[in-house]
C-alpha cells in the first residue's frame, strides 16, 4: 500500500501498517523537534558572547588585556580555563539531567520529560541575561544545562516512536536540522548584539529563553507518545494518542497490536533498564550508545562549532569578520542537515557515512596543511590562505551535517528497544554531554600545545569512525522500531549476541 510501514509478523509474513504522512504526524514531530532550537542557539551563543569584548571586559578582564597584546603564540591567545568553563559547565550539568531524565522518563513520559527541559532552560536563560558575576554565569549555565540533558534525553526517542517508519529518518533530522536552526540564529543575534556597547551580551544570553519558550509551548500541545502510554498502563490514551497522529480513519489496529505486544515483552523481562543493557543479548545496543557519541566528539565538529569565531580569528580575521564567517558556518549546517534528512530515507544511513567521512577528512588534513605552514608566531595568516581555512572549515560543517550529524540522533534514537530504549538514549546523550564538557574545556589548551597536530588528531579519528559505521552499523532505512532486532540478528557480527526472534520474544526455529 502507499504510505504504509510494514513488519515481519510472528509468522515471517508482512503486516502492513495503516496511515501516512499526515498533517498531524507533521505538526506533532515539529514541535517535538523544536526543542533542538535550544541546543543550537547556546552552541551559537557561547562562541560568539566569549568573543564580545564587553563580555571579556566584565568576567575576563586580564584575558581581554592579553589579546590586545599578543605577539608570541597565537595558537596560545585564547587559552583560558575560566573562559572555557563559561561554555563547559552547561555540557557537564547537561550529562547530569540526561541521566537524571533516564531514570524518571518512564514512569512521567518523554512529554513532561520535554516540559521540564524547556522550563529548566528558560530559568537559565534569565539567570545568565541577569548575570552580575562569574558565579551567577555558572548557575545560569548549570540551569541551561539541566534542560538540555532532559530535553535531549526525550526528544529523538519521541520522534522515533511517533513518526511512521517509511518517514522515521527524515523526521528525526528535523531535531538536528532545529540545532542548527539554533545555530544560524544565535550567531545572526550575536552579529547584531557585538556592536551594542556595555550590554550586548546580556541580550544574546537573554535571548535563549525564545527557543526555550517554543519548546515549552510545543510539547504542552502535543500527546505523549503511544509507547510510553502503554508502558505505564493508560492504554485507551495510547490508542487515542496514536489515532490522533496518524489521522483520522486510519487503522491503527496492526500498529497498536504491535506496541502492545513490545511492551507486555518489557514487562516479563522487568529488570531496570540500565542493568538490562549490560546483558550479552543487548551487547549490540550497549556499543552503539558509547561509540556513537565517542565519535561525534572525533570528528572535531564541537570545538569547530563552539570556537569557531575564535578560530576564525586565530587566522587572521577582525572580530566582526569572524562572526559573519560563524554565521556562514550555521547555513552550511542547514543545508547539510536538509540534504541528509532527503537522503537518509531513501538512499540508506551507510551512504551518508561514507560521503561525510571522507569530505570530513579531505577538510582536516587541508586545514592541518595550510594552518602548520602560514599561521606562526607572532604572524597572522596570509588572507588568501585564512579563506581557504574558512572554506574548508564550512565544507567540513556541511559534510558533518550531512553525516554524523544527522545519524548521531537518527540511528541511536530507532534502534533500541522498548524495554531499555530510555537507558540506550539516556547513556549515549549523557555521554556525549560529557565529551562536550571535557572538549569544550581542553580543545584551547590542546589548539596551544598541539597547534595544527590538532586538526590532524581528528582527521585520524575519522578514518576509524567511518570503517566502524560501515562494518557494524547495520542498515535500517524503512525498518519498523519494532522490528529492529530481526536487523541485528542477521548482522554479520552483532547476530552472535542477538538471536532471530519471532514477534517480541520467542526465538525462532
Amino acid at each position: 500500500m502507499p504510505g504504509g510501514a510494514f513488519l515481519l509478523n510472528s509468522g515471517g509474513g508482512m503486516a502492513d501498517y495503516g496511515g501516512g504522512l499526515t498533517v498531524p504526524v507533521v505538526v506533532t514531530c515539529l514541535m517535538a523537534a523544536s526543542g533542538g532550537l535550544i541546543f543550537g542557539y547556546d552552541i551559537g551563543i557561547s562562541g560568539g558572547v566569549s568573543e564580545m569584548e564587553s563580555f571579556l571586559e566584565k568576567f575576563f578582564p586580564g584575558l581581554l588585556k592579553r589579546t590586545a597584546h599578543a605577539n608570541k603564540d597565537v595558537y596560545c591567545t585564547y587559552n583560558n580555563q575560566a573562559l572555557t568553563a563559561f561554555t563547559s559547565s552547561l555540557y557537564a550539568f547537561g550529562m547530569v539531567g540526561t541521566l537524571l531524565a533516564s531514570r524518571v522518563t518512564r514512569r512521567l513520559g518523554r512529554q513532561v520529560i520535554m516540559l521540564v527541559g524547556g522550563s529548566l532552560f528558560l530559568a537559565g536563560a534569565l539567570v545568565n541575561a541577569a548575570a552580575a558575576n562569574v558565579a551567577m554565569l555558572i548557575v545560569g549555565r548549570m540551569l541551561l544545562g539541566l534542560g538540555l540533558g532532559f530535553s535531549g534525553q526525550a526528544t529523538p526517542v519521541y520522534l522515533a516512536e511517533v513518526a511512521p517508519p517509511r518517514w522515521r529518518g527524515g523526521f528525526i533530522s528535523a531535531f538536528p536540522l532545529f540545532i542548527s536552526v539554533g545555530y544560524l540564529v544565535a550567531n545572526l543575534i550575536n552579529y547584531g548584539t557585538s556592536r551594542i556597547p556595555g550590554w550586548g551580551w546580556r541580550l544574546s544570553l537573554g535571548l535563549a529563553a525564545v527557543p526555550a519558550a517554543v519548546m515549552v509551548a510545543g510539547a504542552a500541545f502535543i500527546p505523549d507518545t503511544p509507547s510510553s502510554l502503554v508502558l505505564r498502563g493508560r492504554h485507551d490514551d495510547a490508542r487515542a494518542a496514536l489515532q490522533r497522529v496518524r489521522g483520522k480513519g486510519v487503522d491503527i489496529g496492526a500498529e497498536f497490536a504491535d506496541i502492545l505486544a513490545a511492551a507486555e515483552h518489557a514487562r516479563r523481562n522487568e529488570e531496570g533498564a540500565f542493568r538490562r543493557i549490560l546483558r550479552r543479548e543487548y551487547r549490540p545496543y550497549l556499543v552503539m550508545a558509547v561509540a556513537f557519541p565517542v565519535f561525534l566528539n572525533l570528528t572535531g565538529v564541537a570545538v569547530t562549532a563552539f570556537f569557531s569565531p575564535i578560530l576564525f580569528r586565530t587566522v587572521g580575521f577582525e572580530s566582526d569578520a569572524a562572526l559573519m564567517g560563524a554565521v556562514i558556518l550555521g547555513v552550511m549546517n542547514i543545508g547539510g542537515i536538509l540534504a541528509s534528512g532527503f537522503a537518509m530515507d531513501r538512499y540508506g544511513r551507510k551512504l551518508l557515512f561514507m560521503i561525510g567521512g571522507a569530505l570530513m577528512f579531505t577538510c582536516q588534513v587541508t586545514m592541518a596543511s595550510i594552518i602548520g605552514s602560514h599561521l606562526g608566531n607572532g604572524s597572522k595568516m596570509p588572507k588568501g590562505y585564512a579563506v581557504a581555512v574558512l572554506i574548508a572549515t564550512f565544507v567540513f560543517s556541511a559534510s558533518f551535517s550531512w553525516s554524523w550529524g544527522a545519524l548521531y540522533w537518527t540511528i541511536p534514537g530507532e534502534i533500541y528497544p522498548v524495554e531499555v530504549r530510555s537507558a540506550g538514549q539516556g547513556a549515549a546523550v549523557a555521554l556525549n554531554l560529557g565529551l562536550n564538557f571535557l572538549q569544550a574545556q581542553l580543545f584551547l589548551a590542546m589548539l596551544c600545545c598541539f597547534k595544527y597536530g590538532a586538526f590532524l588528531f581528528y582527521a585520524s579519528w575519522l578514518v576509524v569512525m567511518t570503517a566502524f559505521a560501515l562494518a557494524f552499523v547495520p542498515e535500517t532505512k524503512g525498518v519498523p522500531l519494532e522490528s529492529m532486532g530481526h536487523v541485528f540478528a542477521r548482522h554479520w557480527y552483532w547476530g552472535r549476541f542477538v538471536k532471530e526472534q519471532n514477534k517480541f520474544g520467542d526465538e525462532s526455529t
